[in-house]
């Protein structure tokens, strides 16, 4: 079964602030972290801290899967399964459409100018979806 965007899915990619994403280490060891994320209609796209370990799982092995906050008692669940590459040659986030307007806020929040999402978050990783799983 291919990916199928639903109203759920596409809810939880447009509204929601936070995924977990998943990458798999070079011993086969999934490692979750909490990413800021954009989807564009087709594909999502995360920029990693400098350096960070989702890179070097990527680059050893391209299947990832991005989980979303359920409801406290366990509905609305969506996991999206998919491949993701590394995007070196990416624009910087402050200039990556929609970005800035998302998390601008939660940068600012933090003390923190735009020049610094740009200095610490210069990867950008590009996840295609597979699949997803779901429960409403």
């Amino acid at each position: 079964m291919g990916f199928e965007l639903t109203e759920q899915i596409e809810r939880h990619l447009i509204s929601d602030q936070v995924a977990w994403l998943t990458t798999v280490t070079s011993t086969g060891r999934p490692t979750p972290r909490p990413v800021w994320f954009v989807w564009d209609g087709s594909a999502i796209t995360v920029y990693s801290v400098n350096g960070g370990a989702k890179l070097r799982h990527i680059a050893v092995n391209d299947s990832v899967s991005l989980n979303f906050n359920s409801t406290p008692g366990g509905g609305d669940v969506v996991v999206i399964s998919g491949h993701a590459r590394i995007v070196r040659d990416a624009p910087p986030p402050s200039r990556f459409p929609g970005l800035l307007d998302k998390y601008m806020p939660a940068v600012e929040a933090m003390g923190r100018p735009a020049s610094w999402f740009d200095e610490n978050y210069r990867t950008a990783i590009h996840i295609t979806a597979e699949r997803a799983w779901t429960i409403p």
